[in-house]
C-alpha cells in the first residue's frame, strides 16, 4: 500500500482536462497576434473581438492567410445602450476551401468611426451602408457611404434602441403638391374603455360555431350573474 493510500488521501484526479481552444480561434490568434482582444464560442461558432483600428488589416490576414476566408457573408450591427462603446459591428466570414466559419467583432461608440473593409471585401459596400443607415456607425474610407434602406431625408437611425417606435416624421403623398411631403408624427386615437375581458368571455348572447360542443364548468352560470 502506497503512503498516500495509507494516509487515507484521495488519489489525484486524472479525468480533469484543460479546456482546449477552438482550432479556428487558435489559428486566428496565431495569425492576428495582439489584435485579438477576446474570443469565445457561441452555439459552436467561433467568435473573436479585434481592435477597431486594426479591423481592415485583420480582415486582409484572415482572407490571405492560412485560414483562407474568401467570403464576407454579411456585416450587421448590434446596439447595447448601457455600454461605453454601445455598438458592435459583426462580420461573418466563410472559408469555402476549408469549410470554416468565423465571426469577427469590433466595438465603437456614436462618435468613433470604424475603418471600412471594402478594399478587402467589396461585398462590404452595401453592408456598411446599411449599418451606417440603421445604427449610425460611420466607416472611414468608404467609397460611397450614404443611406441605403431609408430615404435621404430620414432623421435618425431606426435600429438604435433609443429610437422612438413612431419615428420623428411621417410621410405621405400630397395630391396638391404632387410630391411626397414630411410632417411631424401625429398619433390620434379615440378614447376606448377597456374591460380586460377576452373576446370569448365578452360574447354572451351569440353562439359561435362549435360552442355547442363545449362543456361549461359548474361555476359558469354563477359567474355570469
Amino acid at each position: 500500500m502506497s503512503e498516500p493510500e495509507a494516509a487515507g488521501s484521495n488519489p489525484p484526479d486524472t479525468t480533469a482536462e484543460t479546456p482546449v481552444m477552438h482550432p479556428t480561434i487558435a489559428a486566428a490568434r496565431d495569425l492576428l497576434g495582439d489584435a485579438v482582444l477576446a474570443d469565445t464560442v457561441i452555439h459552436g461558432e467561433p467568435v473573436i473581438t479585434v481592435k477597431r483600428e486594426q479591423i481592415a488589416d485583420a480582415m486582409r490576414k484572415l482572407r490571405d492567410g492560412a485560414l483562407a476566408f474568401e467570403q464576407l457573408v454579411t456585416i450587421c450591427g448590434v446596439d447595447y445602450p448601457t455600454r461605453a462603446e454601445r455598438f458592435e459591428v459583426v462580420y461573418n466570414l466563410l472559408s469555402v476551401s476549408k469549410n470554416l466559419r468565423l465571426r469577427v467583432k469590433v466595438t465603437t461608440d456614436e462618435d468613433t468611426p470604424v475603418p471600412s473593409v471594402v478594399a478587402v471585401y467589396p461585398s462590404a459596400n452595401w453592408f456598411e451602408r446599411e449599418t451606417w443607415d440603421l445604427y449610425g456607425v460611420f466607416f472611414t474610407d468608404h467609397p460611397d457611404l450614404r443611406r441605403l434602406l431609408t430615404d435621404y431625408g430620414f432623421e435618425g437611425h431606426p435600429l438604435r434602441k433609443d429610437f422612438p417606435l413612431t419615428g420623428y416624421v411621417e410621410l405621405r403623398y400630397d395630391e396638391d403638391q404632387k410630391r411626397v411631403v414630411y410632417e411631424p408624427v401625429k398619433l390620434v386615437q379615440d378614447y376606448r374603455n377597456f374591460e380586460f375581458l377576452s373576446p370569448w368571455e365578452a360574447i354572451t348572447d351569440v353562439q359561435l360555431p362549435g360552442d355547442e360542443k363545449a362543456v361549461k364548468p359548474a361555476y359558469w352560470d354563477a359567474s355570469r350573474k
